[in-house]
């Protein structure tokens, strides 16, 4: 028996499952001079043992995140739902481009619809809730991170609380 066992994934399945629909998801970084860069995914990917999220970003909206992310690794993800406000933060420090996988682009246009379909049953336009996931279209990359840090960043009293029994 192993004296150190693996630790446990920071996302469970539930929390993985959250991240991957109906949510809004941000990813920002920053530069040396620590300015910041942020833009809107175009959905995220969790691998089958929640160790490692993938984010799907449009290369023409990203490149300075892109650069940013290619200089130093370091990366903040926030998923949020319209609906409830429930909300997500994910860290990590090892974040990496790659290109696409074979079946990311299916995962992206199920997660868009599911985007949509949370902010048509708040009252919005589909028209507008299909520009604000636009992007399948553009070069896509994939950039994959290991959560070093994971938050919940609902708003109430329970803001700021790390998931996955971290300190």
């Amino acid at each position: 028996m192993s004296k150190n066992p693996a630790k446990a994934p920071l996302l469970d399945e539930a929390h993985a499952a959250f991240i991957q629909r109906r949510v809004a998801i941000n990813v920002g970084g920053r530069d040396a001079d620590n300015v910041p860069a942020l833009v809107r995914a175009l959905g995220c990917r969790v691998s089958p043992d929640r160790r490692r999220v993938t984010v799907f970003l449009s290369v023409p909206r990203s490149r300075t995140l892109l650069d940013d992310i290619r200089d130093n690794g370091r990366i903040a993800v926030v998923m949020s739902r319209p609906s409830t406000h429930q909300t997500i933060q994910l860290k990590g420090t090892d974040a990496a481009t790659a290109p696409l996988d074979d079946g990311d682009r299916a995962l992206m246009a199920a997660y868009q619809d599911s985007f949509v379909q949370e902010l048509i049953e708040l009252g919005y336009l589909e028209t507008f809730a299909r520009a604000v996931v636009s992007g399948q279209s553009d070069e896509i990359v994939a950039v994959t991170f290991t959560p070093a840090e994971a938050f919940v960043q609902t708003p109430g009293p329970g803001a700021g609380q790390r998931l996955g029994g971290g300190a």
